[in-house]
């Protein structure tokens, strides 16, 4: 109930103002059966009726006019809270470290930050107030009713507690029913948005029904522990219902005998009746509320675990820029570091000594497994070390924030994903002050002014991962990290999905951009590792030897084999 609370407390007092107008609906509900009694009374005593009737007619404007403002006011604060969290959310998101955030399905986060808010929502924004508001009501009620006739409120009582009991019995059940609904809901989200990215894959491996099978095993869970949670509600409301009609049933016989007896006047049995009928909205209002509250506590639980995640520091908070660097020494430099991707996983690289001159293309080959991705991770600190150290300009990584870092760096991933929005958009994500003469000046570069131009809204044409091929993302990637004009251009292997011709436009654009400042590469291509100016080789997560393409051919047989599987590759992948 506390992280529950967690959420709330910062708009106490509109929940407050909300639970008053809620008392105060109740409470014209309250008096309502009274001002009856007042009709018979008077209608027994001969008496105008004008007066009572007026009264009911005012309890019900009245009444409405709170309802509605009352609805109004928990509706939007409702809303608020629901924006707040989103947005907590996904600047935490953001503000997570990487591993933090691919150790996770991309559908999971996602899903909490779309139903479970909204779950939420209820629970706060509704529950809370209502869950008070009726008690409230339902402890006014039996309290009326008692003085109106206390052995009829026995009655009442005794009814009331059995269908406590029962209830107290059922909540556990469907809160955890609800719990578990929401994590297969949250694995479905994860296994089907991964799907739905690699549906090429799914459907060129026939794959499709299986996949599809293992999607639905999540949705049969979630709807079968959502059932299960139906059933036992379908439980409590019956109970409470029956309970209360049973109750009624009891009431109408011992009161028309105790009318007939002359104990009791008919007009208190009918306005004890009216109170007995009222009651269901305050038990009805209990069970529905004190159901969203499970739903809403479950939900709370997991959107504040989206706290645990890992984060990066604030990019405000940044030190002062240090001095130039000396000319001769290494923009990059890697002291010893060793790297895992968790605190009991096995290394992925270790003792890594390695210096990245301040001009000059650098590429790093070695095969599968064998620590190149796990570098770009440790120069980009998307991880961090667990020994040794980075420098940047001869100046220790622990003393420079993440921003800092990666405002000289630009990254080329090989997948080259698309960022939601248009060819502009693309572009200016690393660089949003850049001119439109920066624009045409970089996508000439890489070879994408014709087909820019051809594009009917140009620069602003709406860029999806489906609306051009892996070679043009390629290019759009490599444009928008050359806009940037970084002192290091990280780049794991930009040509893989490239004709010869683009080819050598984008080679000729690697050497020109490493006159001026460094490049390293991740090389899968003969091209990229002829061309470099040094070439690492990594095995195993270490550095195993370095040199031009010319010296390792001669001192190192594992960089022979490497070329030669590159020149295969490459004979292999050329058109027929």
């Amino acid at each position: 109930m506390g992280v529950l609370w967690s959420f709330a407390r910062p708009h106490t007092r509109t929940l407050l103002a909300g639970l008053a107008l809620a008392l105060l609906g109740s409470a014209t509900g309250l008096a309502a059966p009274m001002v009856t009694k007042w009709v018979l009374d008077s209608l027994a005593a001969s008496t105008s009726i004008a007066q009572p009737v007026l009264a009911l007619l005012a309890l019900l404007v009245v009444g409405s006019a709170i309802m509605c403002w009352q609805w109004i006011l928990l509706g939007t604060l409702g809303e608020r809270i629901v924006r707040q969290v989103r947005e907590s959310m996904v600047r935490r998101f953001f503000r997570a470290t990487v591993p933090a955030v691919t150790g996770r399905p991309t559908g999971e986060l996602v899903t909490r930050v779309t139903s479970d808010t909204v779950l939420l929502r209820e629970a706060t924004a509704s529950s809370l107030v209502q869950l008070v508001n009726g008690a409230v009501m339902f402890v006014g009620t039996l309290v009326l009713m008692g003085v109106l006739d206390l052995v009829l409120l026995g009655v009442t009582v005794a009814a009331v507690a059995v269908v406590a009991v029962l209830f107290a019995v059922l909540m556990p059940t469907i809160a955890s029913a609800r719990e578990r609904a929401q994590e297969h809901l949250g694995l479905l989200g994860g296994t089907l948005e991964g799907s739905l990215r690699a549906i090429r894959t799914v459907k060129a491996s026939r794959a499709e029904e299986r996949q599809a099978e293992r999607i639905i095993t999540d949705v049969v869970a979630s709807a079968d522990h959502s059932v299960g949670a139906v059933r036992r509600e379908a439980g409590a409301w019956t109970v409470a219902w029956s309970g209360i009609q049973l109750a009624i049933i009891v009431i109408l016989g011992l009161g028309a005998w105790r009318v007939g007896q002359g104990v009791l006047d008919v007009s208190s049995l009918v306005a004890f009746l009216l109170y007995a009928f009222t009651l269901m909205d305050p038990v009805t209002q209990l069970s529905q509320n004190l159901t969203s509250l499970q739903s809403g506590l479950a939900a709370a639980e997991r959107i504040r675990a989206v706290e645990d995640l890992d984060t990066e520091e604030s990019p405000a908070a940044r030190p002062a820029p240090a001095a130039a660097a000396p000319e001769k020494t290494p923009v990059l430099e890697l002291r010893g570091v060793t790297a895992a991707y968790g605190p009991d996983a096995e290394p992925a690289v270790r003792d890594v000594d390695l210096a990245i001159p301040r001009r000059g293309h650098t590429a790093v080959v070695g095969p599968s497994g064998a620590g190149k991705t796990t570098l770009f991770s440790l120069l980009l600190r998307f991880l961090e070390p667990q020994g040794g150290q980075l420098l940047l300009d001869g100046r220790p990584y622990r003393e420079l924030s993440h921003d800092q870092i990666r405002a000289r760096l630009a990254y080329v991933e090989q997948d080259t994903p698309v960022v939601p929005g248009t060819v502009r958009d693309n572009l200016l994500f690393s660089r949003p002050e850049a001119t439109e003469a920066d624009l045409r000046r970089v996508l000439h570069q890489v070879r994408l002014t014709e087909l820019v131009d051809s594009l009917d809204g140009g620069l602003d044409t709406p860029l999806s991962a489906t609306s051009v091929s892996g070679g043009q993302r390629q290019r759009v990637a490599l444009a928008r990290a050359l806009l940037c004009e970084p002192d290091v251009l990280l780049l794991d292997e930009a040509t893989a999905q490239l004709d010869g011709l683009t080819e050598s436009a984008i080679h000729d654009c690697i050497r020109e951009r490493s006159r001026t400042g460094a490049v390293v590469t991740i090389a899968h291509r003969l091209s990229t590792v002829i061309d470099a100016d040094t070439i690492v080789v990594m095995e195993a997560g270490r550095v195993r030897a370095r040199g031009t393409h010319t010296e390792l051919l001669a001192t190192d047989g594992l960089y022979r084999e490497l070329v030669e599987a590159l020149r295969i590759a490459e004979r292999t992948a050329a058109p027929g």
